[in-house]
């Protein structure tokens, strides 16, 4: 991929984080997670459809359909972990 594609990518990747935290909320540190996330999701999603020979919503040698699928799979599985509260009772 070129440089400006890989941007592109990187620019739906952090759009797609940014509008998962409007939807969800929260405060600064939980806007850097969904932004990571959705990044590493779209990156994985694109690695895997290039793998795999998949096609879907392609932008040139970019699959965005792929790579957004991933984001949205990254975000949701990191926003379910990130709402999980240790128990600090013993319940033996």
């Amino acid at each position: 991929m070129t440089l400006p594609l890989t941007l592109f990518a990187l620019l739906i990747a952090l759009l797609a984080g940014a509008l998962f935290h409007i939807l969800r909320g929260g405060g600064g540190w939980r806007l850097l997670l969904y932004l990571g996330l959705s990044v590493l999701g779209f990156a994985a999603g694109q690695g895997l459809s290039m793998w795999r020979g998949w096609r879907l919503l392609t932008f040139g040698a970019l699959d965005m359909g792929a790579g957004l699928i991933g984001s949205l799979v990254f975000l949701a599985l990191g926003d379910w972990l990130s709402h999980i509260e240790n128990s600090s009772e013993n319940s033996v």
